[in-house]
């Protein structure tokens, strides 16, 4: 796409927000379009955008805010004929919210608290399902529209353990494969994850054949692994 997504963060914690907006301003083909604390607000932007035609094409969305409920926000945009994608971003689990977010038309769903890697998981899924969807076209082919959808899951590929993702699968390994051996510590700091989770992956690579581990010398302290391709 020539021109970078253009996203709202709506979310009611400054802090909170400031760091989802951060998230956006280091994800390539994304613009942060500004910070809405309120439902209020929220709406005021939007429609602030369309008359200077500035469309904001995503909202990053929670689901508490002090002056209403998220998806209630999210449905009332959507009975206006605004068209705008979401991605949810709560703490939010509850089976009845999860169906209101996939009835209100909510494409991604994003559970707090997460790392970097998880965020860019989600919105480069949602890049390339509105890359699909923006080809000029009078109509779409069923496989067009099973390939736009195919584009926003970010489940497990076939083989991979529990939890895993292919996308920070292959984060970790071009991250081993362009420099020295790595820690999980190093690689957690490196793409944002926990170190529990860059270790899983890491041993994950260990485990096919695609990386070794070896026991690092010299430091003070516990003795810690440290991983490098193969």
């Amino acid at each position: 796409m020539s021109a970078g997504i253009r996203v709202l963060v709506v979310e009611d914690d400054p802090r909170t927000a400031e760091a989802h907006a951060a998230y956006v301003e280091r994800m390539p083909g994304f613009e942060l379009a500004g910070i809405a604390g309120t439902a209020a607000e929220a709406r005021r932007l939007l429609r602030d955008a369309a008359v200077r035609g500035e469309r904001i094409g995503l909202l990053l969305l929670d689901f508490t805010l002090p002056d209403g409920d998220g998806l209630s926000l999210c449905g009332e945009l959507r009975a206006s004929g605004l068209v705008v994608d979401v991605i949810a971003v709560t703490a939010e689990r509850g089976l009845d919210a999860v169906r209101r977010a996939v009835a209100v038309g909510v494409v991604q769903y994003l559970i707090k608290p997460f790392a970097f890697a998880a965020f860019a998981e989600k919105l480069e899924a949602y890049a390339a399902y509105a890359e699909r969807m923006s080809r000029s076209a009078s109509a779409l082919s069923q496989s067009d529209v099973d390939t736009a959808f195919s584009a926003l899951r970010t489940s497990n590929a076939a083989g991979l353990p529990k939890g895993l993702s292919e996308q920070t699968l292959e984060s970790v390994r071009t991250l081993l494969a362009s420099g020295a051996a790595l820690s999980a510590t190093e690689v957690a700091d490196r793409l944002g994850l926990s170190r529990v989770t860059a270790r899983r992956y890491l041993e994950h690579l260990v485990d096919q054949r695609l990386a070794q581990r070896a026991s690092r010398r010299g430091g003070k302290g516990r003795p810690e692994s440290e991983y490098a391709a193969v």
